[in-house]
C-alpha cells in the first residue's frame, strides 16, 4: 500500500493543474516583423577600397604616363621628369627608372595647395619624398642648389 500512495497524490496534483480555471496564465506577445539587419547603417564598413600609396618601387622601369604615386595630401613631391596632377597624383613624363629621395623642400607660401598642407610650418625644415625618373639618355639641364 505504500506504493499506491504517492502515486494517488501525483494523479490528484493533476488533476487540480487540468480542472482549474484559466486565470493565472499571461497572454504572450509574438513579434509582428521579421528579425533582419538594421538598414539605418548600411554603406559605412563595406566602402570600396581607394587604393592609394606608392604604385612604383624605388628602381623599377617605367614608360611614360605611369602612376608612381596617388595621394590626398603632399606626402610625396615631384621631382625630375615627375609630373604632378590636380589630384595629387605623381605620373611619370618620360620613360626611364623610378629613384626615391629625400629631400629638403622651400615650400612657395604663395600656392594654394601649399597653404593647405604647410600653414603653420613657415620656419621649420621640412623634408619630403621626392619621385625622380631617371631616363636611358641623360639630359644635360642641372640646377645649382649650393656652392661649395
Amino acid at each position: 500500500m505504500s506504493l499506491l500512495s504517492p502515486i494517488k497524490s501525483i494523479c490528484s496534483i493533476y488533476q487540480r493543474i487540468l480542472t482549474s480555471p484559466i486565470q493565472n496564465l499571461v497572454p504572450v506577445r509574438f513579434a509582428s516583423k521579421k528579425t533582419g539587419t538594421s538598414t539605418r547603417n548600411q554603406g559605412k564598413g563595406n566602402s570600396k577600397p581607394k587604393h592609394r600609396g606608392w604604385k612604383r618601387q624605388d628602381g623599377q622601369l617605367v614608360t611614360k604616363g605611369t602612376l608612381l604615386a596617388l595621394q590626398r595630401k603632399t606626402r610625396f613631391h615631384p621631382g625630375l621628369n615627375v609630373g604632378f596632377g590636380r589630384n595629387g597624383t605623381l605620373y611619370a613624363q618620360q620613360p626611364g627608372k623610378v629613384i626615391i629621395t629625400c629631400e629638403r623642400i622651400d615650400p612657395n607660401f604663395n600656392r594654394s595647395w601649399v597653404k593647405v598642407n604647410y600653414t603653420g610650418r613657415e620656419d621649420q625644415i621640412i623634408y619630403k619624398k621626392f619621385f625622380n625618373v631617371i631616363t636611358e639618355k641623360q639630359h644635360q639641364n642641372f640646377r645649382l642648389i649650393e656652392e661649395v
